[in-house]
């Protein structure tokens, strides 16, 4: 007798003693009967019912039980983790932002110190440093005399700042935090990192769904020709254009999904998704993922086990775009990174 014919008969047997429907009585009193001239005289009514009601939920966890994930697929998904941490709490990382302040025409003062016009959330920052003089679509840094600035290991005074859409953006250092401008559409700010940030410090990793290989899917591409521009919102209210050059369809316990996809330039798709596990298990404002670029088949692999969280599930000082209206998925994607801190 195989184990899955084993379930339903236990079930079955459950169901003599638990339902009044008499279409479920009649299907089962032949079996029952026959359980009955066998063994029940032997054992007694209520400890064979007992034993059928303990075999009934064994096997029904023996039935439901997932299949376990292949170990090498396990590391490499472990290592995928390992390296995603180490990218957050890098220099350059996520866990590190101190501050984000939008800059108003003319001059603003920064510092530690209440009275600046941009206060720096770090004890060791000076409490003047000095200020940002913003004219037109030009931000000039200047240094107070007795703060040491550094640009590339370099003391400075005074520079004109290039913006982080640029390669050759300009980052400068006080003590332990860098700072640098950055432009969102219409506005230019100032964002600042410690590097002795207490988050980084004490970060311990991001709580994960459990490795589940069944959401690595073989997914289909399909190109838009010409590219569509899709709308992508984000936190600050703003609306993007954004080229996709095509989505990805993949099929889930028999149904169909669609995710528009974003070109990054490097070959690579970006994708910003939410699904019926934001708000919930999973941050609100939607998950990451990267894909390859499909095969000579119009072939993706999709895997949910990789999709994260945007960074502004760690800081209030990033500024994430969140997922298109088409991109918001009606399933559960109970895969990759749950969000931090919930």
């Amino acid at each position: 007798m195989s184990e899955k014919f084993y379930c339903f008969f236990i079930a079955a047997v459950f169901v003599k003693f638990h339902s009044t429907k008499p279409l479920n009585r009649l299907y089962i009193i032949i079996l029952f009967d026959f359980l009955q001239n066998s063994y029940l005289k032997k054992i007694g009514v209520t400890m064979f019912k007992n034993f059928l009601v303990f075999s009934f939920l064994i096997f029904v966890l023996a039935c439901t039980q997932k299949p376990t994930a292949d170990p090498n697929y396990v590391k490499e998904i472990n290592e995928w983790d390992a390296k995603r941490v180490n990218r957050l709490k890098a220099d350059d990382g996520w866990l590190n932002l101190a501050g984000r302040f939008w800059l108003k025409q003319g001059e603003s003062t920064f510092g530690s110190a209440k009275d600046n016009d941009l206060k720096v959330e770090s004890e060791s920052f000076p409490k003047h440093a000095g200020a940002f003089l913003f004219v037109d679509s030009t931000v000039t840094f200047k240094a107070n005399e007795d703060v040491k600035v550094l640009l590339d290991g370099n003391p400075i005074k005074e520079i004109k700042l290039i913006d982080d859409q640029k390669k050759d953006m300009t980052v400068l250092q006080i003590g332990s935090v860098k700072f640098n401008l950055i432009i969102r559409d219409t506005l230019y700010g100032i964002r600042f990192r410690d590097l002795n940030s207490e988050l980084v410090k004490n970060f311990k990793g991001i709580e994960r769904f459990p490795i589940d290989e069944s959401w690595k899917i073989n997914a289909q591409f399909k190109a838009y020709n010409p590219p569509k521009e899709i709308e992508v919102p984000n936190v600050l209210g703003q609306i993007s254009k954004e080229q996709s050059p095509g989505a990805i369809v993949f099929e889930r316990e028999g149904k169909s999904y669609r995710i528009d996809a974003v070109g990054e330039g490097d070959g690579d798709l970006f994708l910003i998704i939410a699904d019926e596990t934001s708000g919930d298990e999973t941050y609100g404002g939607g998950r990451f993922m990267y894909v390859k670029t499909p095969d000579s088949t119009g072939t993706i692999i999709l895997d949910f086990n990789k999709a994260y969280n945007p960074p502004c599930v760690f800081t209030k000082y990033a500024t994430c775009p969140l997922p298109p209206l088409q991109n918001y998925l009606k399933l559960r994607i109970e895969a990759g990174e749950k969000d931090y801190g919930h």
